[in-house]
């Protein structure tokens, strides 16, 4: 991949990224504080710690693409994350410090073919495809999550029963 197709893709795929950081905070700010223990099976993950999975990896893979690198090890939760609103501060303040560092980092970089923990290697920009559907996908999770724990599921890319799609007079 040349720095120029690495670019066009990094302007491509940076809309959406940022679109979907702020789906993902919706659907984790809908987990209530109450219930942030709740899993539907013994062996799922509870509420709080699949938001904290999204809100971590989300982070770990924009460092990864920026760093050259991915880090191994790191996800366990923070002592200071004791709920909800420390996942969404702790994803405040570090998702668009990252995604700062993502948008300055040089064309050449982007292009550079980058190792992903032994199991692949492209340039380091299509990582941020895996980003998208990793978070997409664990995402999805949580929201099933939501109306079983007696929270409203907010409208992700339509309208939902709780959070219904409102049309605009003549459309």
């Amino acid at each position: 991949m040349t720095p120029e197709n690495a670019t066009y893709l990094l302007n491509f795929l940076l809309p959406t990224i940022e679109n979907e950081s702020q789906i993902t905070r919706k659907v984790i700010g809908a987990i209530l504080e109450t219930k942030r223990d709740y899993k539907p099976d013994p062996n799922s993950r509870t509420a709080l710690e699949l938001a904290w999975h999204i809100a971590h990896s989300d982070v770990w893979f924009l460092e990864g693409v920026c760093n050259g690198e991915f880090a191994t090890g790191g996800e366990a939760m923070p002592a200071d994350i004791k709920g909800v609103a420390n996942v969404l501060a702790w994803y405040d303040k570090n998702f668009p410090a990252a995604l700062a560092r993502l948008k300055a980092l040089p064309a050449e970089k982007l292009a550079q073919p980058t190792d992903f923990l032994g199991f692949m290697k492209i340039p380091a920009v299509g990582y941020l495809m895996l980003l998208n559907n990793h978070g997409i996908h664990h995402r999805g999770q949580l929201a099933t999550y939501l109306r079983p724990m007696g929270s409203k599921v907010p409208s992700i890319y339509g309208g939902s029963f709780d959070e219904p799609m409102k049309m605009e007079a003549g459309a």
